[in-house]
């Protein structure tokens, strides 16, 4: 059934329930953003952003019969399919141990395990929802990871999740999808490298799609301003701090010297080197990163705590040593500053919002119930 015609339905009987009833009592249609949020269906419903209407409802007794109705419209819509934190509890309940103790494995042979997997969640997330198709490898290459934006992934944030697969197959096989292996495993590394533990919401089923056509223009640029960023993130129902939080694991970050170059080299005509960035750290890079330098030589995101999940990010973005002009931007611009501030001042404040975001980033057009599937490699689609 589409989508508005059944929440008009819906509507349509609660409206007529409020003839029958006596008593004041207001009801705010608040469930609405909760389907939002909350459901496959989240692009459809926002059109209802805005149009949220306030239903006078007479009797508080009906208030149950209101809320079943929408109750039933959520079920209905989403099969299955909620995410949850005990998803597995029956089926696999030791999956994440499991992903853990391989992520930890895989850690141990390179530190580049944690930032190669979080930017692996990051982009398959940001590009048609959080369903692994990431992972897809095509023989024609034109699958998704075969896009310009995404040739720079780490191969280990791959083998990171391929490892964990075959580690959770083999105790429950058929059963946990390779995008819940991936959002568990993007926990796994931040409290690797130091940063906060959290629950992940599983639930999630593998995307039956993965094109490089669909990856341009759904993934921030190193040169994006706070308008570009804000409306990128807007599009994925992230706010403006939980951008600013997500950003903040560029603390364990590496970038590719091209993909800054610009700052030093070719800002303006007036000025090569960007203004914004400190002399020091630009010598300091330009060292690192020389003109006509290897493509594939790289520098730490982070030039003072690479290897920790902190807030010295946001430090360095106070000290003007944010290494892209989209780092930086968020110290610059007075509508994103206090929080740069904020998150600078106490890591607390950081991990909590850094928490927040990342439960968001998790939920973003996941695939759940009969929806997808469960691959069994995460590199292929089940034939």
């Amino acid at each position: 059934m589409d989508i508005f015609i059944c929440l008009s339905q819906v509507i349509s009987q609660i409206k007529q329930l409020v003839t029958e009833l006596e008593e004041d009592f207001y009801l705010s249609s608040l469930l609405l953003p909760y389907i939002y949020d909350h459901s496959d269906m989240g692009m459809a419903c926002g059109q209802f952003e805005g149009q949220r209407e306030v239903i006078l409802v007479r009797k508080k007794m009906e208030i149950r019969r209101v809320l079943t109705l929408f109750i039933v419209f959520l079920i209905l819509q989403r099969g299955e399919g909620q995410l949850s934190q005990g998803f597995y509890n029956a089926t696999c309940p030791d999956v994440e141990s499991i992903v853990r103790k391989a992520v930890e494995n895989k850690f141990k042979q390179t530190f580049v395990t944690i930032p190669a997997t979080l930017r692996l969640f990051f982009h398959d997330c940001f590009i048609g929802g959080c369903d692994a198709s990431i992972m897809i490898s095509s023989p024609n290459g034109d699958a998704e990871k075969d896009a310009p934006d995404n040739l720079s992934l780490a191969g280990d944030g791959f083998d990171t999740v391929i490892k964990a697969k075959q580690a959770v197959e083999a105790k429950c096989p058929k059963v946990v999808s390779c995008a819940d292996i991936m959002a568990i495993a993007a926990r796994d590394v931040v409290v690797l490298a130091g940063g906060p533990s959290f629950e992940v919401e599983l639930g999630r089923r593998d995307g039956l799609v993965s094109q490089a056509s669909r990856v341009a223009g759904k993934l921030p640029q190193p040169n994006f301003n706070l308008g570009q960023l804000n409306t990128m993130f807007a599009k994925n129902n992230l706010t403006q701090t939980d951008m600013i939080a997500l950003s903040g694991a560029h603390t364990v970050g590496f970038s590719h010297c091209s993909r800054f170059a610009n700052r030093l080299y070719s800002f303006s005509p007036s000025s090569p080197v960007d203004p914004d960035l400190d002399p020091t750290y630009a010598q300091q890079l330009k060292q690192e990163c020389p003109q006509n330098v290897d493509p594939s030589i790289a520098v730490n995101m982070d030039p003072v705590t690479p290897q920790n999940f902190d807030n010295k990010y946001f430090k360095n973005l106070v000290a003007k040593k944010g290494l892209f002009t989209s780092d930086e931007v968020l110290f610059t611009n007075p509508a994103s500053k206090p929080t740069v501030v904020h998150f600078s001042k106490k890591q607390n404040f950081f991990n909590g919002a850094f928490i927040t975001a990342m439960a968001k980033l998790g939920r973003v057009g996941v695939k759940t119930g009969k929806a997808g599937e469960i691959r069994l490699d995460c590199t292929s689609f089940n034939s």
